[in-house]
């Protein structure tokens, strides 16, 4: 699998003027649920820099600490993940609440990190700059460079990090099922369309 680190996007795109920041609709987690993700996998350079400074200063006062942090994290959301595929009520709640089955992870988490001590690393270590990202991308509005990016994503065009990430929670299921159904039925009306033109022409559509 060829993965790619996604491009740095400029900074200003990043933290642009108020006006291209906007409340999420919390009524409808369907719609706020697919805004967090497509921004995660645009702005994912940006976040790892971004999380790369606050781990960077949190691991230069405590660094045995913050090796150790990150350690319990990894290991426990590669566990989360493994039994998510093994039991079929962790996946389903997995797939229908990622925001939760994050959370969960966050929390037993905390629990292995206190029992060594390590609380204050792990809030601002590891909490906070997932939390920045968090709400960056919940009141982040897309435009139309950050949709065909994901398109390009979902369809397996490119491969990166968080989309591997993201693919792990299951958000890309429903979205690549979609597109692989609506690619076939275009490529049956138009099975002489070059390539090229075909895969603009998919993408243009699906904006």
């Amino acid at each position: 699998m060829d993965v790619r680190l996604a491009p740095l996007r400029a900074w200003d795109d990043f933290f642009p003027g108020s006006d291209r920041f906007s409340r999420p609709d919390f009524k409808d987690i369907s719609k706020w649920n697919n805004r967090v993700v497509n921004n995660l996998l645009y702005y994912q350079t940006n976040y790892l820099a971004l999380a790369a400074g606050v781990i960077s200063l949190v691991g230069f006062l405590s660094p045995l600490n913050m090796v150790l942090g990150a350690s319990v994290v990894i290991l426990v959301f590669l566990g989360f993940v493994w039994s998510s595929h093994n039991k079929d009520i962790i996946r389903k709640f997995k797939k229908r609440f990622p925001t939760l089955f994050v959370l969960c992870i966050l929390l037993a988490s905390y629990f292995v990190i206190s029992l060594f001590g390590g609380v204050m690393v792990f809030v601002f270590g590891i909490s906070l700059p997932l939390l920045l990202m968090f709400v960056h991308a919940s009141l982040r509005l897309r435009n139309m460079k950050n949709k065909m990016e994901n398109k390009m994503e979902e369809v397996g065009l490119k491969k990166t990090p968080m989309g591997i990430v993201i693919e792990a929670l299951e958000q890309h299921e429903e979205g690549i099922s979609k597109i692989a159904d609506y690619i076939s039925k275009v490529l049956n009306r138009h099975e002489d369309l070059p390539i090229t033109v075909f895969i603009w022409y998919v993408f243009i559509a699906r904006l």
